[in-house]
């Protein structure tokens, strides 16, 4: 009677993400860009505070008795909160000691969130005459892979979608 072998079991599967030996890109997962006046500054994994509020001012018209009108007020804008990014850039940190100097840098950001693969845009907000208000590092650890920015808060004048 010949010797039976049990069959041998598949090598189990790898994962999709970083191979063994593989370069991996570390701006590949936070998905949005950062652009200062067209130039990539930065990629972050998360965006807060794009809000536009016009406030309403109540207006009483004489002679129309107790009917109280709402007309548009001042528009305010939120301030942007980008959190856990990555950059490589020394314009960014000049560009905030700018405001920290008290002459603050005027300029024109885009916020991009890309898709999925890193590269492609999917939406644009395009910020106007926006300027750093707030740097916050993450603790930096040598033996860790851990972000170096986490988190820069920016204010602006003026928002458009793009």
């Amino acid at each position: 009677m010949a010797d039976a072998k049990a069959p041998e079991a598949p090598p189990p599967e790898q994962e999709a993400g970083a191979q063994p030996g593989a370069l991996v890109d570390p701006f590949r997962a936070y998905n949005f860009k950062l652009l200062i006046d067209g130039v990539s500054e930065g990629h972050f994994t998360q965006c807060t505070g794009l809000q536009v509020k016009v406030s309403a001012l109540h207006f009483r018209e004489g002679g129309a008795g107790p009917v109280v009108r709402r007309l548009p007020g001042p528009v305010s804008y939120g301030d942007v909160t980008l959190r856990y990014g990555l950059t490589s850039s020394p314009e960014l940190w000049a560009w905030f000691l700018a405001s920290v100097n008290g002459v603050p840098q005027r300029k024109n950001v885009s916020v991009l969130m890309l898709d999925i693969d890193g590269v492609t845009e999917r939406l644009r907000w395009n910020l106007n005459e926006a300027w750093p208000t707030e740097w916050k590092a993450h603790p930096l650890d040598a033996l860790g892979q851990q972000i170096a920015i986490d988190s820069l808060t920016l204010v602006f004048e003026s928002i458009s979608r793009g």
